[in-house]
């Protein structure tokens, strides 16, 4: 038998559905809808959003009861119906206290 993809992640997932604030670098921030989070990126849904390849985003979210801001890269996103995408934000910048965190709840998680 084949694996499954979450047998070929570089990062756990911590599966989420918080609501958490978006918003390309110097722009005013949006609301968004998390799907999962890992301490490479995370993944959000977003709706009435203009959003691409490449477009860099600082993301405001939170991990146990600490507020994380990081800035990412979009890697991927996909229209989910004519308002809504689904989108993949690669980390390129976090502060390594939460790095750590999030490394930490991976771990956790893994181990449950």
């Amino acid at each position: 038998m084949g694996s499954s993809g979450a047998d070929r992640r570089k990062y756990s997932r911590l599966e989420t559905g918080d609501v958490i604030s978006i918003a390309p670098v110097d722009h005013p921030e949006r609301l968004a809808v998390s799907t999962n989070v890992s301490s490479g990126g995370i993944r959000f849904e977003a709706v009435g959003c203009d959003i691409e390849f490449g477009d860099v985003f600082r993301v405001t979210f939170n991990i146990a009861d600490q507020t994380v801001v990081a800035v990412g890269r979009v890697v991927w996103a996909t229209d989910v119906d004519p308002i809504t995408i689904d989108v993949g934000l690669e980390f390129i910048e976090i502060d390594p206290l939460a790095l750590r965190l999030l490394e930490e709840v991976e771990i956790e998680t893994a181990r449950a």
